[in-house]
């Protein structure tokens, strides 16, 4: 895998985002972060308020490749009409605004990832199938990533390779959904959430953030890449999963009703969501990952519990 010159990254303190720029930097990459606040004297930094719709745009000059990764949790409390105005705002509105500063660049950048998310597909589709060609679906989730990424499209019509990463569920134990799984299964109150049939599409933040860099690499990948393992599974795989990883038994079930009546529309739209998403054009591209089993990536990322 080659190296691109300087990479600028939104969401650089995030989990993906740090991830991402650890591997860049240990490659010798040069890494430019976006922040909110004012640059720090002599760092690799450049300013963003996407809430004011501002970059600074002079200061990215020269960047190789942008990787957007910003966007607010959708994790972080029930979703009332106010926080939902927030996840989509954060999402499409700093998209916006980043992808305008782009298209004013006197050297615009070669490729620019751009982070979406597989609820483009809708949160409840069964045992189907979905690759990139699949329909989006028509729930909050659906209709944000639809927007979010046509909220990428002048940056692809100015000419800048543009790639859409539809991303799953983020395997790490240092944060995301599994750091917080974590504390409950090892206590041994962990069980499988709602039916247990619903579909499960996961990564290895490993196989993402080398996912990213061959989107930075490879030329002729542009559009939407579905970054999922090709090996998803159903809730009650995955609980069993994380259980043996864990060395805790998984008894302790949690219905729908209790999902639903806990956390509402985000429950419905994340817990038990079902989404059989393959990776179609990452293996036709000729992506090898490294964990295309839930329990080796589980064990990878917990092997010190």
């Amino acid at each position: 895998m080659t190296s691109p010159g300087a990479v600028a990254i939104t969401g650089a303190s995030g989990l993906v985002g740090a991830a991402l720029a650890g591997s860049l930097s240990a490659d010798g990459v040069r890494v430019v972060r976006l922040v909110r606040r004012e640059p720090g004297p002599g760092a690799d930094e450049v300013r963003w308020s996407p809430s004011e719709g501002f970059v600074d745009a002079e200061a990215l000059e020269g960047v190789d490749a942008v990787v957007h990764l910003a966007g607010e949790s959708l994790a972080s409390g029930r979703w009332t009409e106010a926080r939902k105005a927030l996840i989509r705002d954060s999402r499409v509105e700093g998209t916006r605004t980043l992808v305008d500063a782009i298209t004013r660049m006197r050297r615009k950048p070669r490729v620019l990832v751009s982070a979406s998310a597989i609820g483009y597909y809708g949160a409840h589709r069964g045992e189907t199938l979905l690759t990139e060609g699949s329909p989006p679906g028509d729930d909050f989730l659906a209709r944000v990533c639809v927007t979010w990424e046509a909220a990428a499209a002048p940056a692809r019509e100015a000419g800048v390779r543009t790639v859409l990463l539809r991303t799953g569920l983020v395997l790490s134990a240092k944060g995301g959904a599994l750091a917080k799984m974590r504390t409950p299964f090892k206590l041994g109150a962990g069980g499988v959430i709602g039916p247990g049939d619903q579909w499960v599409s996961w990564i290895a933040l490993g196989d993402l953030v080398r996912i990213i860099r061959f989107a930075l690499d490879r030329e002729g990948l542009a559009g939407p890449i579905n970054a999922v393992a090709p090996t998803p599974v159903t809730n009650q795989a995955f609980t069993k999963a994380l259980g043996r990883a864990l060395g805790r038994p998984t008894l302790i079930p949690l219905p729908r009703a209790a999902v639903k009546l806990a956390l509402g529309e985000l429950g419905e739209q994340t817990l038990l969501a079902s989404q059989r998403v393959l990776p179609e054009r990452l293996l036709r591209a000729g992506f090898r990952f490294e964990h295309e089993s839930v329990i080796q990536a589980l064990r990878a990322e917990l092997g010190g519990d």
